[in-house]
């Protein structure tokens, strides 16, 4: 099984985190962060990846640090688990529609670390959640699993649906990226190596 554990402790975090590429859509999540709880909830059921992850972080200053360093230990357990990614599609692609609103993302597991951000969302908070964030999680995912991710929000009024149709894009198209396929004998690059 693919999978990989990831421990970070700073003075504002700290989290342990277990990503598995292969796994059931399982998640056992406390972030204390309540939209991005939900978020990676959603997140592994339509990966079909399985998610632990405990975060206690200084919340009570903003969640900023907390949905930071949960990108960055999420971005290097997935670089872990892929380990060589001999086999693999290396490329997803996904649209979800999420009533009112439709995203897009499209990733590339090329071992160069790019986020392009294409989107903007009508509300600068979801409840007690700054929409920021969404952006700095993404960022953070993207440079530690050294992929390229592509997210475009084509549209939406809802800033809570249009936000979870990025995270259940991503899922769905890292999903697809990760995925043996039979017919690649090494790594999908002329390079030999990604």
């Amino acid at each position: 099984m693919r999978t990989a554990t990831i421990q970070r402790a700073t003075n504002e975090t700290q989290i342990e985190l277990t990503f598995a590429v292969d796994g059931e859509g399982k998640a056992e999540l406390e972030t204390g962060v309540p939209f991005l709880t939900h978020m990676l909830d959603l997140f592994t059921k339509h990966g079909h990846f399985n998610l632990f992850v405990h975060a206690k972080g200084d919340t009570h200053i903003d969640d900023h640090h907390t949905t930071e360093d949960i990108g960055i230990c999420l971005g290097q357990a997935i670089r872990q688990a892929l380990g060589d990614k001999k086999g693999i599609r290396r490329y997803g692609n996904a649209f979800v529609p999420m009533d009112d609103a439709l995203a897009q993302v499209v990733i590339d597991v090329s071992n160069r670390p790019h986020l392009e951000f294409r989107g903007e969302f009508p509300s600068q908070k979801v409840g007690a959640f700054d929409v920021e964030l969404v952006h700095e999680f993404l960022w953070k995912l993207a440079l530690e699993a050294r992929m390229n991710v592509h997210v475009i929000v084509h549209y939406g009024r809802n800033t809570h649906h249009m936000i979870e149709a990025v995270f259940k894009a991503l899922a769905r198209a890292l999903d697809e990226a990760t995925m043996i396929d039979p017919r690649v004998k090494s790594v999908p690059s002329t390079k030999g190596m990604l």
